[in-house]
C-alpha cells in the first residue's frame, strides 16, 4: 500500500492520551476544529493523516505502556511432602523431648544399676521412608498407638544399644564385645519389656505436658517395610537420642506422625508462650530448690607410690609417710569435680582447709 494514500483515523480514542497523541500528531500539518472533543471524540479535522502517521501515533502509545510486571514464580506442589512445620514448633518438640531424655536416663540407670547418659541429637521432620533408611537392619521396632489421637507412632532401639542391657538384664556386664548380627528372640523380646515399659512410661509424662497420649505397645518388627499403619511418603516427626551405657553407645529413635502433631499445634503454641513468659519464675524458683540440695566436699592429697612388695608388708600401725609439701595447695572437690585450690589448716582439735583459687570448669 502506498503510504501517502489516505486513511481516516478512527473517530474514537481509548484514552485522553491517545486524544493527546492524534492532537498533537495533527498539529505539525492541520488543526483541531470546534474546541476540545468530549469523552475522548475526535471532532473534526481540515486534512486526513496518512497512514505512517497513524503508525507513528500508536508506536508512540506503545511507547508510553509501563514495564510488563513480572512472571509469577510457580513452585511445584509435592504431594509426597505436606506443608512443614512451623521452626518455633520444632523447637516445642525439641523441648519438650530434653525432657524426656533426662527423665529416661534416671529411670534406666535405676532400673539397670548401671550409669546411663542420654544425649538429644536431633528432632527434624522426614519422610517415613527417610526416616526407615536411617536405621540398622534388622533391628527392633515398636509400633505404638496414639490414642486418643487417630494415628501410629514407631519407636526404634538400636541393636547396639538392645543386645548391651540385655546382657546386663541377664547378669552380665556392660563389656565391650562383638555385638550378635541377629534379630532378637521371643524369649529377648519378654526380657525387653521391662525396659520399653518404662521408656514408654516417660515419654507419656513428658507429652503430658501437651497432650496426655496413650503410647499403647501394638506389636514387635524388625524391618521397617513390615509396619503397618505409616505409609513410605507420610511425613513424620524423627527424634533421634544417643543412649550410652558403659561403654557402649546406641540409638534411640522416635518416629510421630507430622499430622499428629499438626492436630496439637495450638497446645504447643500455649505451652510455648506460657514457658517464654514464667522463664524467669521457674528459673528463680529452680535455684531456690537447688539451694537446700547437699553436695559432697573432698580434699584430696597425692599419695606416693608403693611396690607391690612394699604393699605386702604393710600391718596395722604402719606409717605411709606422704611425700607431699605442707605448703603445697590441696585439691578440694565438689560432687567429684575439683573446684578450688586450698591449704590445710585445723580450727581446735579439728583438721580443716583454707580454700584458695577457684579453679575453672577444664582448667
Amino acid at each position: 500500500m502506498d503510504e501517502e494514500s489516505p486513511h481516516s483515523l478512527p473517530a474514537i480514542l481509548t484514552s485522553p492520551a491517545g486524544w493527546t497523541g492524534a492532537a498533537k500528531a495533527a498539529g505539525k500539518r492541520g488543526r483541531w476544529m470546534g474546541g476540545q472533543p468530549q469523552g475522548g471524540i475526535v471532532v473534526s479535522m481540515d486534512r486526513v493523516l496518512t497512514q505512517q502517521e497513524i503508525d507513528s501515533v500508536f508506536q508512540k502509545l506503545r511507547g508510553k505502556r509501563g514495564p510488563r510486571q513480572a512472571a509469577y514464580v510457580v513452585t511445584p506442589y509435592d504431594f509426597r511432602r505436606p506443608d512443614r512445620i512451623p521452626k518455633d514448633q520444632l523447637r516445642a518438640i525439641h523441648a519438650l523431648h530434653e525432657t524426656f531424655a533426662r527423665s529416661v536416663a534416671s529411670s534406666l540407670s535405676a532400673y539397670l544399676r548401671a550409669y546411663v547418659i542420654t544425649n538429644l541429637v536431633a528432632v527434624e521432620q522426614l519422610s517415613f521412608q527417610e526416616f526407615s533408611q536411617s536405621l540398622p537392619s534388622p533391628t527392633v521396632l515398636i509400633a505404638l498407638n496414639l490414642q486418643p489421637l487417630e494415628g501410629r507412632a514407631v519407636l526404634e532401639l538400636n541393636p547396639a544399644l538392645v543386645f548391651p542391657i540385655l546382657e546386663m538384664m541377664l547378669g552380665g556386664g556392660a563389656v565391650p564385645a562383638p555385638l550378635p548380627e541377629r534379630e532378637i528372640t521371643e524369649i529377648e523380646k519378654n526380657i525387653l519389656d521391662g525396659v520399653v515399659r518404662i521408656i514408654l512410661q516417660d515419654l507419656r509424662e513428658a507429652w503430658r505436658t501437651v497432650a496426655d497420649l496413650s503410647f499403647d505397645v501394638v506389636g514387635y518388627e524388625t524391618e521397617p517395610q513390615l509396619l503397618q499403619g505409616l505409609g513410605p511418603h507420610e511425613a513424620v516427626v524423627a527424634v533421634s537420642m544417643e543412649v550410652r551405657l558403659g561403654d557402649h553407645s546406641g540409638m534411640l529413635n522416635l518416629a510421630i506422625p507430622s499430622v499428629v502433631v499438626k492436630m496439637l499445634r495450638q497446645r504447643f503454641s500455649q505451652k510455648w508462650a506460657v514457658r517464654r513468659v514464667g522463664k524467669e519464675d521457674e528459673r528463680e524458683r529452680l535455684f531456690k530448690l537447688l539451694q537446700r540440695a547437699e553436695v559432697q566436699l573432698d580434699v584430696r592429697l597425692e599419695g606416693g607410690r608403693l611396690s607391690l612388695a612394699g604393699i605386702l608388708q604393710l600391718a596395722p600401725g604402719d606409717i605411709i609417710v606422704f611425700d607431699y609439701p605442707v605448703e603445697k595447695p590441696v585439691g578440694v572437690f565438689l560432687n567429684g569435680r575439683l573446684r578450688y585450690e586450698g591449704s590445710l589448716a585445723s580450727t581446735g582439735r579439728k583438721l580443716a582447709v583454707r580454700l584458695g583459687r577457684l579453679i575453672a570448669p577444664g582448667e
